[in-house]
């Protein structure tokens, strides 16, 4: 259980919460995909815009494309809330979305064989799009050995229900600590296993770099441990397709150039990074997780003033 032992009454509300998610869990996994998925979009898409978050996605829309026209910006946030419901309801169901159920496609799985078959590792690096978790779900199925990092849930007891649902579909959850829990990663690329992060969240100790046009900061993680490793940094991306199915796509590896300024190296990948999710959301910006407060303050502030 992480952190200090809790308070007998904290105890009890973990508890409580966790019966209430198993109990979710279980009524979406009765539903099936299709009406698991339906309904989580409902869900979010009715209750979504009545919270205080969709001011947050309505200023991210607004940063991101400042020429749309607002009643477009409103639809796409009304489509957004209802993807990220879905998405919400399908995690509990991945191991039924699958290759093998005809519900996911790779594309540019040669891609995945190659750095299986190589026996080097690489940094796998993506960013929240569509229902995200069947990526590391079809690099563990290309027989890639890798860890796949996830922000570990306040709920000790939550947590291990959403460990044993990912390991339904080969996933070993690692959860990193301090940071971007560079030891435990260096550990296993040293083992020769890949590593797989999302780098599209806000990382304030992070170098600055551009995103839809403004200042944002991201983890130097990934691009530090492809250049100390000398690999590279092999994007993917998700999109949804109609009937609860996705296409995951493995893409042109990143290659990091070691200039002797190492800052600068490493600056110059989390901005390759940054770009390469930045052109996936414009693809399909209503799969991206705008709930998500990406900018720094001052971007905001200044959304804010123009308002």
């Amino acid at each position: 259980m992480p952190g200090d032992e809790p308070s007998l009454g904290q105890d009890l509300v973990w508890r409580l919460e966790a019966v209430a998610f198993a109990g979710l869990t279980a009524l979406l996994r009765t539903l099936g995909v299709e009406r698991a998925s339906a309904f989580g979009g409902w869900l979010l898409k009715t209750i979504g815009p009545r919270t205080g978050t969709h001011r947050t996605v309505m200023r991210n829309l607004r940063i991101a494309f400042p020429d749309m026209d607002p009643a477009a910006r409103e639809r796409l946030a009304l489509e957004s809330w209802e993807r990220t419901g879905r998405t919400f309801a399908e995690t509990t169901l991945l191991d039924r979305i699958t290759m093998e159920s005809g519900r996911l496609e790779v594309v540019g799985l040669e891609r995945l064989h190659a750095i299986r078959d190589s026996g080097r590792p690489v940094v796998f690096v993506s960013g929240h799009l569509a229902c995200f978790e069947t990526m590391p779900a079809a690099i563990l199925a290309a027989g890639v050995p890798c860890q796949i990092t996830y922000r570990q849930a306040n709920n000790p007891y939550v947590d291990a229900q959403i460990r044993r649902a990912r390991a339904r579909y080969g996933v070993k959850l690692f959860a990193p600590k301090g940071g971007d829990g560079a030891r435990e990663l260096l550990a296993g690329l040293e083992r020769g296993e890949s590593v797989a992060l999302m780098n599209d969240q806000k990382f304030s100790e992070g170098p600055e770099v551009v995103f839809f046009g403004q200042p944002v900061n991201a983890a130097p993680g990934p691009s530090r441990l492809a250049l100390r490793f000398g690999t590279v940094l092999q994007p993917m991306s998700v999109v949804r397709l109609p009937g609860v199915r996705f296409r995951v796509t493995a893409h042109k590896p990143i290659m990091l150039e070691k200039t002797g300024d190492r800052p600068a190296d490493i600056a110059r990948g989390v901005q390759a990074v940054t770009r390469f999710v930045e052109d996936r959301v414009r693809e399909v910006p209503e799969d991206w997780f705008w709930v998500h407060k990406r900018w720094p303050d001052r971007v905001y502030a200044a959304v804010s003033s123009a308002d």
